[in-house]
């Protein structure tokens, strides 16, 4: 082979092919296919990521709700245990105080029926005593007896009911005789038969008395 025609060999594997327009579209749109295949889109991930935060937003608004739904019972039950105990400590109070006044109440009359049972002696003292002589030394030791029945009694709180010169009063007096005085004034009581007697203003026993009509 002559040198002209190795020469001619070589030039023609030496030549470049012509890049033609399909060429640079089929090498662009391989770029484009290899980018793409690079090119992870974390869509997926991003998804995954949202519903893991709602499910945590979830979580703990449900914790929190049911934390506060928990506060607020305990709070009920708490209000509910003071009105209770306040309701307690009320009705106890008045439990006491009615028990006292029980207690007050059965004091008074078992005192009042003792009072009553002592009146009738000093009656008699006082009869005796309107009819005893002057200068009598026994009549003068009988009356110091009854000041002393009299002062204890009344340390007591037996207290003996004014009626004569006082109007005439129910509540007190207990008219067994009714007189028709001019000089008196009308429903005034104007003589006592019986003297009656109060015990911490309660009457143990009324006075017997004349009312002027």
């Amino acid at each position: 082979m002559s040198e002209e025609t190795k020469n001619t060999a070589q030039e023609e594997e030496t030549t470049e092919t012509p890049v033609t327009e399909e060429t640079v579209e089929t090498d662009s749109e391989a770029a484009e296919n290899c980018e793409a295949e690079e090119t992870e889109i974390p869509v997926e991930d991003g998804e995954e990521a949202s519903q893991d935060d709602k499910k945590d937003s979830k979580s703990k608004t449900s914790f929190f709700g049911k934390k506060k739904k928990e506060k607020d019972k305990f709070e009920q039950q708490i209000e509910d245990l003071t009105d209770r105990l306040k309701r307690n400590m009320a009705e106890f109070d008045n439990f006491r105080k009615r028990t006292e006044k029980e207690k007050s109440s059965m004091y008074i009359i078992g005192a009042k029926d003792i009072v009553e049972k002592i009146l009738p002696v000093v009656d008699n003292f006082e009869r005796g005593l309107a009819q005893a002589p002057e200068d009598d030394a026994f009549a003068d030791g009988m009356k110091m007896i009854y000041k002393q029945l009299i002062s204890t009694l009344n340390d007591l709180g037996v207290q003996p009911i004014e009626a004569v010169g006082k109007e005439f009063d129910p509540n007190f007096h207990n008219a067994v005789m009714h007189v028709e005085d001019e000089e008196a004034g009308e429903n005034i009581v104007v003589e006592e038969f019986q003297k009656g007697y109060t015990y911490k203003d309660f009457v143990v026993r009324h006075s017997m008395v004349k009312v002027a009509n």
